[in-house]
This record gives structure tokens, sequence and C-alpha cells, in this order.
């Protein structure tokens, strides 16, 4: 089913980001040990000073289950004081990391592993659930209506311009296009709206031995490409983190107050925003609230100016060009990595 298999890629999450997290084991044990279980070593107090195993281990069956809830709802508590930060003041949260202030917060990697794996469990989910998903050919039979609709209003107003002797040029332009519209229509709901574009690609010419061979294997099976494309996508998410740090290095070149690691820092940190914004505008267009996609799509740029402020003590102007840059920088590693995932699914 594949709304098990989602809820399983969130537990997998949440448990790889909780595994790369220091001190992750601190669920309150059942037994009392007087050394290490882990290195042997004698025990004072709650964490073995060697290794920093917690002395008391559980050997329960329900201490396992709440290991597991705890893993993926809770990240040791420090979700929920990440998470604001995050949102709100994404400069703060970068600073104070980069500065040492660890213990309080999910690391950077550790959020970022979480909310891809919860991203693409949510759109799998929803993907399968959602009616609107699942209504293709309902809203194909409602534009195939309305277009007829429309056809019909322009022979009807071209029958009158002929009558007043007057020129049809122009409607008969508008006619056409209609008409071209509707052949694309029936055509997708002849033969389902992926296979219907893939095969009008085939028209496409080109001299790119690489876009010639995509259009080929597109055509021959379109629904393994585009699942090729998301398995891809999902195993080679965190290449974004490498593509993007040259980009922002670009708007503090040859600084020495800030170094790579501060980048890798920003970027891991907003791309988990990002990621994490996909994810409440899918449940959000999942429960019929689609209305708000507009003004998410101002957050982004938003979110980095003030990410910038804050981790790299700019004011606003210098805020303001380099969120400029940056959106523009994100658009172009995007479509880098689309075109890597698209030239993996050909050579697989």
């Amino acid at each position: 089913m594949p709304d098990i298999e989602a809820v399983g890629d969130i537990a997998t999450g949440a448990l790889i980001g909780r595994a790369i997290e220091p001190g992750a084991d601190g669920a309150s044990g059942h037994t009392h040990e007087g050394n290490c279980l882990n290195c042997g070593a004698k025990l004072e107090g709650e964490f073995c000073h060697e290794c920093g195993q917690k002395a008391h281990v559980h050997r329960t069956l329900g201490a396992f289950f709440h290991d597991l809830l705890h893993g993926v709802l809770h990240f040791e508590g420090k979700i929920w004081r990440t998470l604001p930060l995050l949102a709100w003041k994404p400069g703060e949260l970068t600073r104070d990391y980069i500065e040492g202030k660890r213990a309080s917060f999910v690391s950077p990697m550790a959020l970022f592993l979480f909310s891809v794996f919860l991203m693409f469990a949510i759109v799998s989910a929803t993907g399968n659930l959602n009616p609107n998903f699942n209504n293709s050919s309902r809203d194909l039979a409602a534009t195939e209506k309305t277009t007829l609709q429309e056809i019909a209003k322009l022979q009807a107003r071209r029958a009158e311009r002929i009558k007043a002797n007057r020129a049809t040029v122009s409607i008969d332009n508008d006619i056409r296009e209609q008409q071209s519209d509707l052949e694309v229509i029936r055509d997708m709901r002849r033969r389902g709206i992926t296979e219907a574009v893939f095969s009008r690609s085939s028209a496409i010419q080109t001299d790119i031995p690489f876009l010639e061979e995509a259009f080929h294997k597109a055509k021959q099976n379109p629904d393994l490409l585009l699942y090729k494309l998301k398995s891809n996508s999902y195993k080679w998410s965190w290449a974004l983190i490498p593509l993007s740090v040259p980009f922002l290095w670009l708007l503090f070149p040859f600084s020495r107050r800030f170094r790579l690691y501060d980048h890798v820092v920003f970027i891991t940190y907003s791309l988990s925003f990002m990621t994490l914004l996909v994810v409440v505008g899918v449940v959000l267009a999942y429960i019929g609230i689609s209305q708000v996609a507009p003004i998410m799509l101002f957050l982004p740029p938003i979110h980095m100016y003030r990410q910038l402020r804050g981790a790299y003590g700019l004011g606003r102007l210098g805020a303001l060009w380099r969120t400029a840059l940056l959106t523009t920088f994100a658009v172009i590693v995007m479509i880098v990595f689309v075109l890597m995932m698209f030239a993996m699914g050909i050579v697989d």
C-alpha cells in the first residue's frame, strides 16, 4: 500500500536523522549497570564519560516503540526548538549553529535528510489518495466541453461578420487555435496525459544526441522515465548542497570572515526549509486549500533575505541584492539538478 510505504519513509528519514544527532540514544532505560554496556568504562552519572552512551538501557518492547515514536516526532525535542527558528529566524539559527550552539538544535544534515524523506513520503501518499490527482479524465472532459463552447461562440461571431461583409481573419485564427487545443485535449483523453505529451515531443527536431535519446526513451515508456526521475531525485537530493555552495560563495568571494563551512550550513538549512515548504503546500492542496499556493511562491525569497541578514550580518541593501542573485542561482541549480536526474533516468 502506498500510504504504508509513505509512513515507512517518514520513519526511516527520522531515524537516519536521529542516528547522526549527538546523544540521540537518550531514552530512559530499565536497567541499572555499573559499567557501560558499550565500552565497559565505569559509570558515573547518566552518561558514559568515555563513549557518551546512556548509562541505563531499556530492554522492553514498549520502550522500543517509544524510541520509534520519539525518533519520528521529537528528535529528542530539538525539532521543536529548531523549526520555529528555521521558519522565522533562519539567520539566527544558522549563525548560532556555526558558532557552536548545537546541543539545542537539529543539525542541518539531519534536518535535511528528515525533510527530504518527509517530502517524498507525503507526495507519494497524497498523489495516490487525493481525489484531485485521480480526476484528470474528468478535468479533461470539462476542458473539452469549455473549448467546444468557445469554438461555437467564435463560429457564431464569424457568421455575423460574414453577413456584415466584415473581415474574419482574426476570428479564423482564434478558431484554428481553439481547434488545435481541442485536438490536444482529445489526444490526452484517449491515450493518457503522460503518453500524449511525450508522443508529441517526437515532433521536436534537435541535433543534440542527448535530447534525441531522451525523447525516444520517453516516447517508448513515459511512465518508467517519470518513475526513474522520481527515484533518482529521491536518492540524489543531497547533491543540491554541493551544487549550491559555489553560487553562494560567489556572493562573498575571497571572504576571510565567511568560509565554505558557513555556506554549507546556510545552504543545508535553507534547503530544509524549502523542502518543508513543499510539504506544507502539498498538504494544503490535498485538503483543498490550494488558493494559498501563489502566496507561498513569495516565501522563498523572503526566507533567503532573512537568513542572509542574520547569518552574515548584512544590511538591508546588501541582503537585497544578494537575495536577488541567490534566487536566480537557485533556479539555475534546480535546472541543473533536473537535467542531471533526466540524464540518469535515460542511462539507467
